[in-house]
């Protein structure tokens, strides 16, 4: 089916209720996108858990390899992964439970989508979680 994002009430709604972000491909590079967007978001406090078997920290958080390595319940799953690597990092976020899939801007994949839907997760591809932040302070 269409990706379709949801409204502007639920992100708010989404950003509002939602303080523990696991980052699928956050990087320990501060010149790097998701670097920069996973800063402002912990300094907007948010806790932030780094996803990336090649780094052991960021941000002063302790790193973890995949999404089935972190302790505890996840509320939003924010990828920096190419389109590509979606379906599979779909699949583990609904095997952690998540409740929300997120896939920054220009990231988005119809397969992951789909399988997200059916399995009852909110999902919002093709946006920046911080530029939306910003917009529902």
């Amino acid at each position: 089916m269409a990706i379709k994002n949801p409204s502007d009430d639920k992100i708010k709604e989404i950003l509002h209720t939602s303080k523990r972000i696991a980052v699928v491909g956050l990087s320990a590079n501060p010149e790097r996108t998701s670097y920069m967007i996973s800063e402002a978001m912990k300094n907007a406090g948010y806790e932030i858990i780094p996803v990336n078997p090649s780094v052991d920290e960021v941000l002063g958080e302790k790193a973890v390899a995949t999404l089935q390595d972190i302790e505890g319940p996840v509320d939003i799953v924010n990828v920096f992964r190419r389109s590509e690597f979606l379906p599979e990092i779909a699949k583990d976020t609904v095997d952690i439970g998540a409740k929300i899939f997120w896939a920054q801007l220009g990231v988005e994949n119809e397969e992951a989508y789909d399988y997200l839907q059916e399995h009852g997760v909110t999902t919002v591809m093709n946006r920046c979680i911080k530029v939306e932040h910003a917009k529902f302070k």
